[in-house]
């Protein structure tokens, strides 16, 4: 089950997400489902066109199967998904 202390070691993939900060003004307010992921990048289906967002230049807010949501900086995201799967996060209270 995703809860928001481990959704970094979940898979991305299929979540709602909202860009609610980043060092581009362009990018701010974007929302739609994630449909894929890479080292750098998240792609999201915002309805009508996919856009491709640097993950260390924004913060994220996730939508969690639960309607949970918890916001990410996407400084913490950057790895290969298989990768950042197996990496070792703090614990957050």
């Amino acid at each position: 089950m995703i809860t928001p202390q481990n959704v970094f070691r979940h898979e991305l993939i299929g979540l709602a997400v909202e860009i609610i900060d980043s060092n581009h003004e362009g990018f701010v307010g974007i929302k739609g489902i994630v449909i894929d992921e890479t080292r750098n990048m998240l792609t999201i289906d915002t309805g009508n066109i996919e856009k491709k967002i640097p993950k260390d230049n924004a913060i994220f807010l996730f939508t969690l199967p639960d309607n949970q949501q918890v916001s990410i900086d996407g400084k913490v995201i950057v790895a290969r998904p298989e990768d950042r799967i197996k990496k070792k996060f703090k614990k957050i209270r």
